[in-house]
């Protein structure tokens, strides 16, 4: 392993996994806010892009749940539903209660 490993190795040791969790979901949601047109720059955003990065968000928030506790989970669930129903605001075409990018995982947001 090179220095650069080791040293990436022995920081993620010291890192607790709540935290690790936290700081993926909001990459997450970052990019997803984007991708749905949420920018300031004015990007117009990819919904297709969007409700890729939508779906794992989801998939991590709900899988980390009870592992994350209310006090950390509940700022992550919020901002995934926001980020659900912007994602239905922005586009044209409407995804059957249900369908929607993350919704396999949550169920139907509205």
């Amino acid at each position: 392993m090179d220095d650069f490993a080791q040293h990436a190795t022995r920081e993620l040791e010291e890192v607790p996994a709540i935290e690790v969790i936290q700081a993926t979901a909001v990459h997450l949601m970052s990019a997803a806010a984007v991708q749905c047109g949420l920018a300031e720059s004015g990007y117009k955003g990819d919904l297709d892009e969007a409700r890729k990065l939508i779906n794992a968000l989801a998939a991590l928030v709900t899988g980390a749940s009870a592992d994350l506790g209310d006090h950390h989970a509940r700022p992550l669930r919020d901002g995934l539903r926001s980020l659900q129903l912007a994602f239905r605001e922005m586009s044209v075409y409407a995804d059957a209660p249900g369908q929607g990018p993350g919704e396999k995982y949550t169920g139907p947001v509205n």
